[in-house]
Parts: structure tokens; C-alpha cells; sequence
């Protein structure tokens, strides 16, 4: 190897032990953060579903699209949100036939909503005060563009603590048997 190629290779592995301890460090976590606007938080597209949509047609298309909500909208203007708690508190043991109740029955009407600019910290406001997992991302005209979650801006705020989240060490075996919920 000459000189030249020996700078090369000196210049390249400089820079990925740079890199390489870049990536660990935290970034800062501070009030800015939680004033950028939820766009930041890449959020979903919404699952849609018509009003006179059956509750078995949203809980099964829910079930295939893994995600805890579907929007209720007539024609592309958000008229409510209906969500797994929906079905756990309106459904299940209610008397309700899924198959035969239209979704709009049981959704929550007139859901509150936010702009894709409006901040983090005024979306957990409303979901602290509201005791919302998820908020509707509209436009200036009622469509609903997105959907935010709880978990999007958890995962937000840990992407600030790579080291401190990402890399605690397992429990220690507890003396009593722990079981979890779900598959």
C-alpha cells in the first residue's frame, strides 16, 4: 500500500470511530423537542371506514392492518374514531352483534384532532387530559391525513436515549410466575 492509500484507509476508519460513537451518544432531550410539530413522528395513514360500516367489518380490518383504531368518515370528512377500547367496553358481553351494528353506533363522534404542524407536547396535553391513545391528524378541511399514537411519540422520546432504552439489561428471574398477556 503507497502513501496516498495509506491516507485513504487512515482517513476512513477515523471517520467510522467517529460515526461509531456518534451513534451511541444521546441527543438532547429538552422543552424544543417536544414543541416540534407531530409531523416529526412520521405519522401513520389512516385506516378509513364508511359510517354505516359493520363494527365485525372495522374490528376485523383492524386486526389485519395491526393497528388499535379505524377512522369513521362520510365521504372524506372525519365524523368519529372507533377504537380496541370501543370494543372492549361497548361490545364484548354488551348483547351487541357485530355483524349487524354499524360502526357509527358505537364510535366516539367528533373526535378531538390535530394539524400535522400542531406540536408534540399539545398532542400529549390532549391525550393526557382526553385519556386518548390515539389523535386524528386532519387538514384545514376536516380530512383526516394521519393518525398519532401514544406509542409514536414513546418512540420518539426513546430515539433520544438510545443507550440509556435500548440497552438495559434483562431482569433478574423474579420468584413468582409471570405471564403475559396475548400471543
Amino acid at each position: 500500500m503507497d502513501e496516498k492509500e495509506s491516507e485513504v484507509a487512515e482517513f476512513i476508519d477515523e471517520t467510522i470511530r467517529t460515526l461509531e460513537e456518534q451513534e451511541g451518544e444521546e441527543k438532547a432531550f429538552n422543552a424544543e423537542t417536544l414543541r416540534a410539530p407531530v409531523s416529526v413522528l412520521d405519522p401513520r395513514t389512516p385506516i378509513v371506514v364508511e359510517m354505516q360500516t359493520s363494527v365485525l367489518e372495522a374490528v376485523a380490518l383492524m386486526q389485519r392492518e395491526h393497528v388499535g383504531c379505524v377512522l369513521v368518515t362520510r365521504g372524506e370528512k372525519l365524523k368519529g374514531i372507533f377504537t380496541e377500547r370501543d370494543v372492549l367496553t361497548q361490545v364484548v358481553g354488551q348483547g351487541i352483534d357485530p355483524a349487524k351494528t354499524p360502526v357509527r353506533r358505537l364510535m366516539t363522534p367528533d373526535p378531538e384532532t390535530l394539524r400535522p404542524s400542531d406540536s408534540i407536547a399539545y398532542a400529549l396535553n390532549k391525550m393526557s387530559l382526553g385519556d386518548y391513545r390515539h389523535i386524528p391528524l386532519v387538514d384545514k378541511v376536516g380530512k383526516a391525513v394521519g393518525i398519532i399514537s401514544v406509542k409514536d411519540i414513546v418512540e420518539y422520546i426513546v430515539r433520544f436515549f438510545p443507550k440509556s432504552v435500548m440497552n438495559l439489561p434483562t431482569l433478574p428471574r423474579q420468584n413468582y410466575t409471570q405471564e403475559r398477556e396475548g400471543p
